[in-house]
């Protein structure tokens, strides 16, 4: 591992096409991190088992974050100093869990989708192949996307700003949070990306010394507490070239990558460390 960056990123929408899923287009990136020894650290809303083959499908083997803040994962013996907070987990993984069991998550969305009127679907309801269908996945990527533990999808069936706004705030009487993600909603505990984030800087630190640079790239709301734990965010265009206004809103000192996806996760990347 190399003192000068660690580089935690989103994947849909930010290294992964949001259509295609595919990486192609950051190669040149990738390339220089893996030269340098600078880790990458995924933080995204998919699940462990989503992740899994793509860190392998990279050839990385790191610390991630899942299911927005959910939990951490990192080899054994990763970094030097132990994290008594860590678990055993699979496939010589450890674990910090951090978020709510799913099942009081999908319970507290129907009840406020009941107490507001407002109509939601959440991954609970939907099969597989519903999955697959909404997010333009594989049957098996759709069954992986479904094992979840701390974090639940959603759609609005009301699409109007009234009925989100309704659902948010009834969620949030209830004590729990709800974000934005490129395709769906999320409802989840007491966590986000910042938090798990936050965790991961100050282990790399103790593990390399104080000479951290933190950089978060994402693309998404659901991206603005990782983009504010870290020096440097990074917000990346959506399709269509455009940045989130709320993202942009919330974390102004954001810069701009300069494309749309993995092109712009490329160009940023480069233009950072060559």
């Amino acid at each position: 591992m190399t003192k000068d960056w660690v580089i935690f990123t989103d994947l849909d929408g930010t290294l992964l096409d949001s259509t295609t899923y595919r990486w192609t287009a950051a190669r040149r990136a990738l390339a220089i991190l893996r030269q340098r020894g600078v880790p990458l650290v995924i933080v995204t809303s998919k699940t462990c088992a989503e992740v899994l083959p793509i860190l392998r499908a990279l050839r990385r083997r790191e610390p991630f974050v899942v299911e927005n803040g959910g939990a951490i994962y990192f080899p054994e013996g990763y970094f030097p100093s132990r994290i008594p907070e860590a678990a055993p987990a699979t496939r010589g993984l450890r674990r910090v869990t951090l978020g709510t069991p799913r099942r009081r998550l999908v319970a507290a969305l129907n009840r406020a989708a009941r107490r507001t009127g407002v109509h939601v679907r959440s991954f609970a309801a939907m099969s597989a192949r519903e999955v697959a269908e909404r997010a333009g996945m594989t049957l098996l990527e759709a069954r992986r996307a479904g094992r979840r533990e701390f974090d639940e999808p959603f759609v609005l069936l009301n699409r109007t700003d009234r009925a989100w706004k309704r659902l948010r705030a009834e969620i949030r009487r209830q004590g729990f949070h709800v974000t934005r993600g490129s395709r769906f909603f999320h409802i989840l505990g007491n966590n986000d990306k910042g938090a798990a984030v936050h965790k991961l800087i100050a282990w790399f630190r103790r593990a390399l010394g104080t000479q951290v640079n933190s950089v978060g790239l994402g693309d998404s709301p659901n991206d603005i507490p990782m983009l504010r734990a870290v020096d440097v965010p990074v917000l990346v265009a959506r399709p269509g070239g455009r940045y989130d206004l709320e993202t942009l809103a919330a974390v102004p000192q954001a810069r701009r990558a300069g494309g749309v996806g993995p092109v712009g996760w490329n160009r940023a990347i480069v233009r950072l460390l060559a």
